[in-house]
């Protein structure tokens, strides 16, 4: 028999609703408990959720003391990981923690060196693979159907940042003083899903600009990836005008318009802007619809994503993002750092 699993989820704020509508769908799951610094938020997902009174903390020790849980959900900044990771494992719960993971490869190790010495499982939110386009894409790659990859292209597009005007509400204010924006708070969404796809790469190559006057980090970026016998590159953007087809509207927030285009030796895959996806015949005469306008469904991506987590704790298989495989993903986001400042190729496996 199945266990049954009690989760505590750690801040309450912008992204924490798709945890919990996530949580509340899957069988033998059930929300404890809640902590968050800002009452206000605390109570209105707790009033969504049904979570007692009783089970509201103001902080994560208390949470961790007083409350009957074995799953401790950290959705906070990466600042507050390496804290709340090392508290939840001496606590002995099991971990799921949010991305950015760590701010550094220092912080991520040591939190996998930690929960393995406490014998808890650890695993990293990246629900990006888990979105049906990409699902999708790992599927028609697994079948064989396009052949030997030659080129993959994947463009992210985004206006995004030139309206983070200072009177601007965003929903996440606090982009605009991130030193390392773009391929840091999605570049690890970007390099996870790229390795679902196709493995880790050899090499990387990476060029940054900042567009907008509203914010610190750089909001646009070319990165070239080489792998042994086929190339690739992530073109992205929050701050091009290129593929919005509709007014934007008043408020500020993100669009996330993502294409992908992988040329095969029998075939190419198309992904467009609203999630179809298509393959192109061999001979270039035809193309087939695999998938129509999904789009980027981020509360079922966290619903498969969460699931997998459940799953391997029944099974005890490992976590396709465990802490120590986020590792990678993130010596390639710093590498985007080290490549554009140094203007060098960074070889990956010598990072290892």
């Amino acid at each position: 028999m199945e266990k049954s699993w009690k989760v505590g989820l750690v801040g309450t704020g912008f992204w924490s609703d798709k945890h919990l509508q996530a949580w509340s769908r899957i069988p033998g799951v059930q929300i404890t408990a809640l902590c968050n610094r800002s009452e206000g938020k605390l109570r209105h997902a707790a009033a969504k959720y049904g979570v007692p009174e009783a089970q509201l903390y103001s902080s994560i020790d208390e949470m961790l003391a007083k409350a009957d849980i074995d799953i401790v959900d950290i959705v906070t900044g990466t600042e507050t990981h390496l804290e709340f990771v090392k508290k939840a494992a001496d606590a002995g719960k099991q971990i799921m923690c949010q991305k950015p993971f760590a701010s550094s490869l220092a912080e991520a190790e040591e939190m996998v060196a930690h929960a393995e010495k406490r014998g808890v499982r650890l695993m990293v939110t990246e629900n990006w693979r888990w979105l049906d386009p990409f699902q999708t894409i790992k599927s028609v790659l697994d079948s064989g159907e396009l052949g030997k990859v030659h080129v993959a292209r994947y463009i992210h597009t985004d206006y995004y940042t030139p309206r983070m005007e200072p009177e601007a509400k965003l929903p996440q204010p606090f982009f605009r003083t991130m030193p390392r924006l773009l391929f840091y708070e999605m570049g690890v969404h970007w390099f996870d899903t790229w390795r679902f796809l196709f493995g880790t790469p050899k090499r990387l190559t990476a060029e940054l600009t900042q567009v907008s006057n509203y914010i610190v980090g750089e909001d646009s970026g070319l990165v070239v990836l080489g792998h042994n016998d086929f190339y690739g590159f992530m073109d992205m953007s929050w701050a091009t005008r290129q593929k919005l087809d509709q007014p934007l509207g008043e408020s500020v927030g993100p669009v996330h318009l993502e294409q992908f285009v992988i040329d095969g030796s029998e075939g190419t895959l198309k992904m467009y802007t609203d999630g179809t996806i298509a393959i192109v015949s061999k001979d270039g005469r035809e193309e087939r619809i695999v998938k129509s306008r999904t789009g980027l469904d981020h509360e079922e991506s966290h619903f498969r994503l969460q699931s997998h987590f459940i799953a391997c704790l029944n099974s005890g298989e490992p976590f396709q993002t465990s802490g120590e495989d986020n590792i990678v993903t993130l010596r390639m986001t710093f590498a985007v750092y080290d490549s554009a400042a140094e203007h060098r190729t960074v070889l990956l496996e010598e990072q290892r």
